[in-house]
């Protein structure tokens, strides 16, 4: 996997010491709830190790399906455990499936209890590519592979579910796999085994302090804005190309169907004088714990001209850094790369933690967790953080759990913006734009949010034609 503390070092630390945000919290603790897997539904995982060399793991995988319905393999999740070097991150990869690489998602996660030969897993999903196993099918070999993201020498002795003598494939009882959440095979490490979750409310919790905003604005110099304690960025500095501009008017604001949806157009024509990158932010830092939601569109292409360009388009928190490696320092982020960058060579969507970081030399602690696949379209993304853990959601479904090492000590701003990396990705001087869209953003202060909650919540304000509210306190 791309490492983000090197990915960061030229753009979210410059970020951060300019953010000057507020964030949007979410409401009423509950705990995600997940489909009950429909009875008939059944799997076996079978595996072999490829390799029991030090510089990767090779985790070779078939999921068969053994029950009497066919099972979306959109639905199931493979987890592999293994014990953590120190200091290291990761990196996933697919060498050959049968399905299609391009229909194999690789993440890596912390169990909820961790152990002396688990402290990390490899979960592996599907997309809805990969279609459906009938019963009695299998997916064919999946030949995956995972190794420490500066290819320093790693131990698999002390994993949980390495088996240096499974060079064929068997069934496997040290991995597991979930089918909508609920376990069907395998044995987790002690102390991780799921427990049932209740369903899924999706009735708005009690009220809590709130923001939500529809963006329903004329455009950029609408007064509105600062009256709701947003900020249109035209400072310049970065992070992204040198010699940008940050252009307020390329933030704009029009009706879709029945909508408001604010719009961030980034373009260039291959120079740093030709590049307009853009940025809101909420210009309180007043949001802590709770929940953060919004919808955003992301774009895989241009609007025209030449493709290519290593853009990021982002939805995140964020403090300032009061010193290096300052331990109060907080943020995340969800930042989607439609053309790759950072060293990744195609599009990935990243979702990240921060605890600190150095500037200079460079030195980072966070953790993260990523999704190599195209994201254009809209997306529904919440983030939950309460006094144990963060999670990520996209569409509904967790794409990210992060420990409680990375929780906020302060208040932080609730930011989106869209730019470029660099000019390496297209260095055409044909002008090119890209488009990232916001339908709206909301935060509910202390109290945590499922996704169907969320979208409750967002219904009742629509519904009473409530297009702004901001009830979270100033911080004193």
């Amino acid at each position: 996997m791309n490492d983000p503390t090197k990915k960061t070092a030229g753009g979210l630390r410059i970020r951060a010491a300019l953010a000057v945000a507020a964030v949007t919290g979410l409401g009423a603790t509950a705990l995600t709830a997940l489909p009950a897997a429909a009875a008939g539904e059944a799997l076996t995982v079978q595996y072999r190790q490829s390799a029991t060399g030090s510089d990767q793991v090779e985790p070779w995988f078939k999921v068969v399906n053994t029950g009497t319905s066919s099972v979306p393999l959109s639905q199931v999740k493979v987890r592999y455990y293994f014990k953590a070097d120190a200091g290291a991150s990761y990196t996933y990869a697919c060498s050959w499936a049968v399905k299609g690489c391009a229909n194999l998602t690789g993440t890596f996660g912390t169990p909820a209890t961790p152990t002396a030969t688990a402290d990390r897993y490899l979960e592996v999903g599907f997309t809805a590519g990969a279609g459906s196993l009938a019963p009695g099918a299998d997916t064919g070999d999946m030949q995956l592979r995972f190794h420490r993201s500066n290819w320093q020498p790693l131990n698999q002795n002390d994993d949980y579910s390495f088996g240096p003598a499974q060079t064929t494939y068997a069934n496997w009882s040290k991995v597991t796999a979930t089918v909508g959440g609920v376990q069907v095979w395998g044995t987790a490490p002690a102390g991780n085994e799921p427990t049932p979750t209740p369903t899924d409310p999706t009735t708005p919790p009690p009220t809590g302090a709130t923001l939500f905003d529809d963006f329903d604005y004329t455009g950029h110099t609408d007064p509105a804005i600062a009256t709701h304690g947003w900020s249109v960025r035209s400072n310049s500095g970065g992070p992204g190309v040198p010699g940008a501009t940050w252009a307020p008017e390329n933030v704009t604001f029009a009706k879709e169907s029945t909508n408001s949806i604010m719009n961030l157009r980034s373009s260039t024509a291959g120079t740093g004088e030709s590049t307009k990158h853009t940025e809101i932010l909420t210009r309180a830092s007043k949001f802590k714990n709770g929940t953060y939601a919004a919808r955003v569109r992301f774009s895989d292409a241009p609007l025209s001209g030449p493709d290519g360009d290593r853009v990021v388009q982002t939805f995140f928190t964020i403090n300032d850094l009061k010193a290096p490696m300052a331990d109060d320092y907080a943020e995340y982020d969800f930042e989607y790369l439609p053309n790759g960058g950072w060293g990744e060579p195609a599009n990935i969507l990243y979702t990240t933690s921060w605890e600190t970081y150095r500037p200079d030399p460079w030195e980072a602690v966070n953790q993260h967790s990523e999704v190599r696949a195209s994201y254009a379209g809209w997306h529904d993304l919440v983030l939950t953080i309460d006094d144990n853990t963060i999670v990520y959601y996209v569409d509904g479904q967790e794409f990210g759990r992060h420990d409680a090492r990375y929780l906020p000590e302060r208040p932080m701003s609730i930011n989106f913006n869209q730019w470029l990396i660099d000019l390496a990705g297209q260095t055409s001087t044909t002008p090119r734009a890209y488009d990232q869209k916001v339908d709206y953003v909301l935060h509910v202060k202390d109290q945590v949010l499922t996704p169907a909650q969320v979208a409750a919540k967002i219904g009742a304000y629509r519904s009473a034609g409530t297009t702004f509210e901001d009830s979270v306190p100033a911080v004193s």
